[in-house]
């Protein structure tokens, strides 16, 4: 039987691996190596800045929502900002707008789990007002940092601000949706925002046909490699 001894340092090794974001370690037939990469890259990221004080919006959240879903994702949904329901749970798109996005992705054969959810902004703007220009040129910082370490081969960029914060563009998002751009090396999809379908139920054909894209362009990046 094991000693305490060594049931004490197991029990450190676990706790220090969960800090670091690493949620299960596989047992077989080779000894254990845990290696949080990504996970824990983006765990240690979001400590690091959730304290943010940037802008004033940090006065008036109630939570910082970095986002949520698997870190190690090849496909990324950003969306604008928080609302009043992801500002109280500290969650992206946890609201009626989210509840369809989580519909979405079901559609296409892939779980919440399986995918990454953030917006361009942290915290939710008071009452759920447009990001302004100022808001983005910070916030947009973490969002970038974010990508970088979760490595997606496929983005789909939900709504106006989304689409044209990642592109650079002021070319409105029905011009933009039902093609295939890139954010650096990375294929990018915009699409129309979820709250804009709840409001124009129309769009559900145009963003169906764009989210199919999306999830063509995933099965054939992972089947590359």
């Amino acid at each position: 039987m094991a000693s305490t001894a060594a049931i004490s340092q197991l029990r450190r090794y676990f706790l220090q691996e969960q800090e670091l974001g690493v949620s299960e370690l596989v047992l077989g037939r080779k000894p254990v190596i845990a290696n949080p990469g990504r996970n824990g890259a983006l765990a240690r990221y979001q400590k690091q800045i959730s304290g943010c004080t940037k802008c004033p919006l940090s006065k008036t959240r109630t939570n910082f929502v970095f986002g949520d879903g698997d870190p190690r994702a090849d496909m990324v949904f950003v969306g604008e900002a928080p609302g009043h329901e992801e500002d109280l749970q500290g969650k992206p798109f946890v609201g009626a707008a989210g509840q369809l996005l989580t519909k979405i992705i079901e559609a296409i054969k892939l779980d919440r789990s399986q995918v990454y959810i953030c917006n361009i902004l942290k915290c939710r703007p008071p009452g759920n007002r447009n990001p302004e220009p100022r808001e983005i040129e910070l916030c947009e910082p973490y969002l970038i940092r974010q990508l970088e370490l979760i490595k997606p081969k496929v983005i789909c960029a939900l709504g106006t601000f989304a689409a044209q914060t990642l592109l650079k563009s002021a070319t409105p998002i029905s011009k933009l949706r039902g093609q295939v751009h890139y954010y650096h090396d990375i294929k990018l999809v915009p699409t129309f925002h979820p709250a804009a379908l709840l409001r124009n139920p129309a769009w559900k054909r145009q963003t169906w046909e764009d989210v199919q894209l999306v999830r063509k362009i995933y099965d054939q990046e992972r089947a590359d490699g």
